[in-house]
């Protein structure tokens, strides 16, 4: 008899300030039971963070980076893990966009990157913004990296900030020139998925359908507007992508009390 296979569900969610949206995790648990949580945009120093959230929470290890005010990923795990150091620090910036731990699962470990890619600003220009421009070295340092030690067995998620397909977004004419959308940027993104990873969500949902996982906070009504992009990002390196069962994105999470602007994605696998 062949042995059992170990469910491994993961969880992606810019929560957009943790001491704010700590108790919304709750309901993200009750809706996807994930194993693993990686969050971005914690915006909390390392001092500062609140370590009996995920324990209370049945999540006992815990890996965070974080600053005040801005940025910050953190992993929340009920699976062992051992955090990582090999990364260079993106851009010389030293500003607390990635995190990696090595899971103890069945077989050998998994490796799980937690990124927050730049937002980019608004103008889609690197000469006249700099933020764009960090945005697009940032990715192109991510590619390089991976491109010269190819992952294998790895998830990256994250809050990759670029919506890379047709209909990754609501209008795919009218968004061309809006940063998260632009060529340079879904060039360069999907340069970075090149280096040996899988869409895990797009494995489900066909690339022809929309489907999104932000919607800005100026659509009042954002449900009927419906004027999203998929932002938010789960890949896994082609040696796990027969193990990919399912995926959850919580839509309704940004109907929660106080929102994120982002939703959870969730993918589960069969290790």
């Amino acid at each position: 008899m062949a042995p059992r296979r170990r469910r491994l569900r993961v969880a992606t969610w810019n929560i957009n300030s943790l001491r704010l949206r700590a108790p919304l995790l709750r309901r993200l648990i009750d809706g996807v039971s994930p194993d693993v949580i990686c969050l971005q945009e914690t915006k909390v120093a390392d001092p500062l963070f609140p370590a009996k959230v995920p324990k209370s929470l049945g999540f006992p290890f815990v890996a965070f980076r974080g600053m005040k005010g801005y940025n910050g990923v953190a992993v929340f795990s009920r699976v062992p893990f051992e955090e990582q150091s090999d990364a260079p620090d993106w851009c010389s910036k030293g500003d607390c966009r990635h995190l990696a731990v090595r899971l103890d699962v069945p077989g050998e470990p998994v490796v799980l990157h937690d990124f927050y890619v730049p937002a980019g600003g608004d103008v889609p220009d690197p000469a006249a913004n700099p933020k764009y421009r960090h945005k697009l070295d940032f990715v192109a340092e991510a590619t390089g990296w991976f491109a010269t030690t190819p992952p294998a067995r790895s998830i990256l998620v994250g809050d990759l900030n670029i919506a890379p397909l047709e209909h990754d977004v609501w209008s795919h004419r009218q968004l061309l020139k809006v940063v998260s959308h632009t060529p340079p940027e879904t060039e360069g993104l999907t340069a970075w998925l090149a280096t040996g990873f899988t869409d895990a969500v797009r494995r489900f949902v066909p690339a022809e359908h929309k489907h999104y996982t932000w919607w800005s906070y100026r659509n009042i009504d954002w449900r009927a507007s419906d004027r999203g992009r998929r932002l938010d990002h789960v890949w896994v390196t082609h040696d796990l992508a027969p193990a990919l069962v399912r995926q959850v994105t919580l839509k309704d999470a940004r109907d929660w009390p106080q929102p994120s602007d982002h939703v959870p994605v969730c993918v589960e696998l069969a290790l």
